[in-house]
């Protein structure tokens, strides 16, 4: 079975939020701590920290300390693809190891007469994976939009 790992999901799912919140009005200004990210999100803070240390290393969020700091976005959603974020996540794109520009050549590579079609499918799924951008995957699907308003609503004492 092919799978897009949990860490990849969780991944997409966070810069989807993002990207969902900068969408709203006000979003341009706002960052989100870590804390606020996994209650929101309801994932583990412990995933949200790694997360947000692998999409920032790919440049893909900023970082800014501070009282008013947090994370947000580097460029709009339109220019962040699916690709891009599991790529940040779990290293490139690669059905097979054979595939895998990084990974130790196979013992019967120069034989294997299904190296070329396994390209050929893994490109697909690349091309298929680079053509969906974040600010897509953040276009709220029937039903999305009120599950999402209710997650924002602040609780006593909490500012958004």
């Amino acid at each position: 079975m092919i799978r897009v790992t949990k860490l990849a999901d969780y991944g997409i799912l966070l810069m989807t939020w993002l990207a969902w919140r900068k969408a709203r009005p006000g979003g341009d200004e706002l960052r989100r701590s870590a804390a606020d990210l996994a209650r929101e999100t309801g994932l583990p803070a412990p995933t949200v920290s790694k997360l947000l240390r692998l999409l920032s290393r790919a440049e893909l969020l900023e970082a800014q300390r501070g009282a008013q700091g947090g994370y947000q976005l580097t460029r709009d959603p339109a220019g962040i693809t699916v690709a891009n974020i599991i790529e940040a996540i779990e290293g490139p794109i690669a059905l097979m190891d054979c595939l895998d520009d990084t990974a130790p050549d196979c013992d019967v590579q120069s034989l294997c007469p299904t190296r070329t079609n396994w390209d050929r499918i893994n490109q697909a799924i690349l091309t298929a994976l680079s053509s969906i951008s974040l600010e897509e995957m953040a276009t709220p699907q029937r039903g999305w939009r009120e599950r999402m308003s209710s997650a924002l609503t602040p609780t006593v004492g909490e500012t958004s």
